[in-house]
Order: C-alpha cells, then sequence, then structure tokens
C-alpha cells in the first residue's frame, strides 16, 4: 500500500468513528494528521500511535486493520496518530526527510514533525499510551512499560498468553542494551537513555502519562505476522489496561 494510500485509508476510518483530524504539519507533500477521539461518558482516554520510523511498517498496517475492526469503539477516549513519518515510510528509512530520528526528537524538536506533534500533545492528558515499533535486531515480540502508578506483573503473563498464538517473546537477556525484567518485558524508567535525545514515550511520561507500552516486533519475519502480532498486543493491552 502506498503511504498517501495508508494515510487517507486511516483517515477514512477514524472520521467514519467521528473523529477530528488536526493538520499537524506537511512534509514533502505528505500531510501529519492527529486524531481525537472523546467520548463524555469515558473516564480515561487511551493514545495510539505509530510509523515515527520509516522503515519499520507492521506499525501503521496494523493500526489501519484494528481501525477497521473498531477496536477503539470502547468506553474510552482516543488520540491517534496513524503515520508520524510518512517521508520515512515512502522511503523505507528511519529518519524522516532530514535525516532525523523522530523519535530521538522530543527535547530539541528539530523536526517539523515532532515541533507540531510535541506542540499538540501540551495539555492533552491520557491514562495509557501504545506505540508501535520494530526492531531489526530481534528475533522475537518485546515491549518497553514505563509506569508511574501501581506495579503489575501479572500484566505481563497475560500478554505472554495473548500474543504465544501469534510470536514468541523475545529470548535475549539483553535487548537494546537493557536489562530485561522477564523475556520480552524491558520494565523502564522516566528518565531518556541519552539525556539530550528524547523518545516519544520519555516525552508522554514527562507530560504525565502515568503509563505506556512500546510494542517491538521482529523486522526479520514476515510483514503479515508482525502486524497480526501488533494487533494481538494491543488488543491485549487494552484488556489488561482499560
Amino acid at each position: 500500500m502506498e503511504v498517501h494510500e495508508l494515510i487517507d485509508a486511516c483517515d477514512v476510518e477514524l472520521q467514519a468513528m467521528g473523529a477530528e483530524r488536526e493538520l499537524l504539519c506537511e512534509v514533502e507533500g505528505f500531510p501529519v494528521y492527529a486524531y481525537s477521539l472523546m467520548r463524555e461518558e469515558s473516564e480515561r482516554t487511551v493514545y495510539l500511535s505509530s510509523g515515527i520510523h520509516g522503515d519499520e511498517p507492521a506499525g501503521p498496517l496494523a493500526l489501519l486493520e484494528l481501525l477497521k475492526e473498531r477496536v477503539m469503539a470502547q468506553s474510552c477516549s482516543w488520540y491517534v496518530c496513524p503515520v508520524l513519518n510518512p517521508t520515512g515510510l515512502q522511503a523505507g528509512s528511519r529518519e524522516n526527510y532530514q535525516g532525523l530520528d523522530l523519535n530521538r526528537d522530543y527535547l530539541n524538536r528539530r523536526s517539523p514533525e515532532v515541533a507540531a506533534h510535541a506542540q499538540w500533545l501540551e495539555g492533552k492528558k491520557c491514562d495509557f499510551a501504545i506505540s508501535l515499533h520494530e526492531d531489526w535486531e530481534s528475533s522475537g515480540f518485546y515491549f518497553y512499560e514505563i509506569n508511574q502508578i501501581e506495579d503489575r506483573p501479572q500484566r505481563y503473563l497475560r500478554m505472554v498468553k495473548a500474543l504465544a498464538p501469534t510470536m514468541v517473546m523475545e529470548p535475549e537477556s539483553m535487548i537494546d542494551d537493557h536489562e530485561v525484567r522477564e523475556a520480552g518485558w524491558i520494565y523502564h524508567g522516566c528518565e531518556p537513555d541519552e539525556p539530550k535525545h528524547w523518545p516519544e514515550a520519555i516525552f508522554l511520561a514527562a507530560k504525565g502519562c502515568p503509563l505506556s507500552f512500546t510494542f517491538e516486533t521482529p523486522s526479520s519475519l514476515e510483514l503479515q505476522l508482525r502486524v497480526k502480532a501488533h494487533k494481538a498486543a494491543v488488543c491485549a493491552a487494552l484488556r489488561i489496561c482499560i
């Protein structure tokens, strides 16, 4: 699927659900959209993003399938950013058209995408955040948890059970220079690994989001399997955390 088609397909599904669209910026002819789907009766708000790294296509494709299946038609409000790096996705590169890694730019905000995205997030309260990623170096699924509220290890066990039919957890004891708490589970603090290079999840934590999961599927596996794993993980996380 072409990038413009993917952006348009997500837009159609979100607007059909009644989401309010905001154009954050345009880069090289591609729009970067953010959506708000607020429900008066909801007590919680979920943030969901994908496509911040252009060489990680499984996340945006999984998000589109989740939209089509109306996974977000639940008793909570939503903030959704389906394709944060369209130029990178078009080129198949991690970085944007300027050669910048957007997921290290949330402190300095040198890129127009992150500058606009961070401004849009200002003042927005979310109770739970999910970001969809991929990793070329892993052989199984893993995730980062940033948790500023209660520690509930049973969530991990339920995640593993939900993913078992689709994908094994990453077996390595060190993942991206992080020690794991259990196989495929990095329990990360609220401080960035590199003080001057903030990722999206750290920025969200600094802005008061109490709990976030960053999901990583192995890029070496077949694309549709990665999409399926992301979908399973998102659905499990919503059951566990909302």
